[in-house]
C-alpha cells in the first residue's frame, strides 16, 4: 500500500517533539496537526503544505471529549480516515509529592492519560475498518522509573505505557500496532523552560549523566516514531521503544 495515502494525526503537533514528528511524517503521510494552540498548529500546517505535503490543523484540548471528536472529524473531512495516531500532547512540571493538590493531580491525568485515551478511542474505529493502523504514544522515562517531584507526571505517563500495551494486545489481530516512546531528555521548549526555572539540571550536567554524553534531539525521536508508524514496523507492537542515549536501560 502507498503510505502517502495514509492520514496521520499528531496531537501536541505545534511545538517541540510533536512538531518534529509532524515534519517527519509529512514526508509520506497526510498530516493532521492538532494542538491546544490552534494558531500555531495552523502555522505548522502551512509550513508542511509549503513543503509539498497535505496537511490540516485543528485546535483541541485533548482532555475535552467533544473537542477531540470535533478535531478528528475535521481531519477526516479534509484528509480522510485516520490510520496513524501519535499522541504527543502533554503537560509537565515539578511539585514535591506532599504538595501536589488534587486539582493539579487531576489536571495531569486529564491531559496526559485521559487525553491519550480519548484520542485513541477517536482514531481506532477508522483503523479497525481499514484493518491497518499505527499508534505511537509519547510517554516518558519518568513513567518507567519515576522522577523526583513528578509524582503526578510519572503516574500519568506510566498509565500511558500500560494503556498502550493493552491496546496492542487487543488490536494486534486487526493489523493495528501500538507502541510507546518514552523520552528521557530532548532539546525541546519544555526542557528549556524547566532548565530556566532551575527545575532540572542544565545541558552540561545532564550530558554527564547520559551515557552517550549529550541531550537528544527531537529529530532523533521523530525518526524512530516515523519508523514505528510505517509498514516496516508491522511486527513491532506493545513495546516501549526508548530513544534516550542509554539513560534508562
Amino acid at each position: 500500500m502507498d503510505e502517502s495515502n495514509r492520514v496521520a494525526v499528531v496531537t501536541g503537533g505545534a511545538s517541540g517533539l510533536g512538531r518534529s514528528i509532524c515534519e517527519h511524517l509529512a514526508r509520506d503521510h497526510r498530516v493532521g496537526v492538532l494542538d491546544v494552540n490552534g494558531a500555531v498548529a495552523e502555522q505548522v500546517a502551512d509550513e508542511l503544505r509549503a513543503g509539498g505535503a497535505q496537511a490540516t490543523a485543528a485546535a483541541v484540548d485533548v482532555s475535552d471529549q467533544d473537542a477531540v471528536a470535533d478535531a478528528f472529524a475535521k481531519v477526516r473531512a479534509e484528509l480522510g480516515p485516520i490510520e496513524v495516531l501519535v499522541t504527543s500532547a502533554g503537560i509537565g512540571g515539578f511539585t514535591p509529592f506532599e504538595q501536589i493538590t488534587l486539582a493539579e493531580w487531576n489536571r495531569y491525568l486529564a491531559v496526559n492519560l485521559t487525553g491519550s485515551f480519548l484520542c485513541l478511542q477517536a482514531a481506532l474505529p477508522d483503523m479497525v475498518e481499514k484493518r491497518w493502523g499505527r499508534i505511537v504514544t509519547i510517554s516518558s522515562a519518568a513513567g518507567q522509573v519515576g522522577a523526583l517531584r513528578q509524582g503526578h507526571y510519572s503516574a500519568s505517563k506510566g498509565g500511558v505505557i500500560a494503556m498502550t500495551k493493552t491496546v496492542a494486545m487487543e488490536y494486534a489481530r486487526l493489523g493495528i500496532t501500538a507502541n510507546s516512546l518514552p523520552p528521557f531528555t530532548a532539546d525541546t521548549p519544555m526542557l528549556r523552560a524547566a532548565q530556566e526555572a532551575k527545575a532540572v539540571p542544565g545541558v552540561e550536567m545532564m550530558s554527564r549523566i547520559i551515557p552517550v554524553g549529550r541531550v537528544g534531539t527531537g529529530d532523533e525521536i521523530a525518526a524512530v516514531c516515523a519508523f514505528l508508524c510505517s509498514e516496516a514496523a508491522s511486527y513491532i507492537t506493545g513495546q516501549v521503544v526508548a530513544v534516550n542515549g542509554g539513560a534508562v536501560v
